[in-house]
């Protein structure tokens, strides 16, 4: 299976880049889930958690909401403000 290439951003830095298999996050729609060969979208997100799905664990943080960007593999999330605890250091 072939893998996302994920960035996840804040208004002021890059928070997390990296290989996934799923990202989820909450739409103004509802939940919504992007794995590998998802149709190219762009979701308005709120408030909330954004799990990524990485070989074996699972990270996860939380926004204040933003958009989600689909295409060709690459999951781009910008919010505002991220709190990445763990998941910031771990990119560091």
């Amino acid at each position: 299976m072939s893998a996302l290439k994920v960035e996840l951003v804040a208004a002021d830095r890059k928070v997390w880049e990296g290989e996934a298999q799923m990202v989820s996050a909450r739409s103004v729609d509802g939940d919504i889930g992007i794995l590998p060969g998802h149709a190219p979208v762009l979701s308005v997100l709120v408030a909330g958690e954004v799990r990524i799905e990485t070989g074996g664990s699972t990270e996860s943080v939380t926004i204040d909401g933003g958009f989600l960007s689909v295409d060709q593999d690459r999951v781009v999330v910008v919010a505002d403000r991220v709190d990445a605890g763990q998941l910031a250091a771990a990119a560091r």
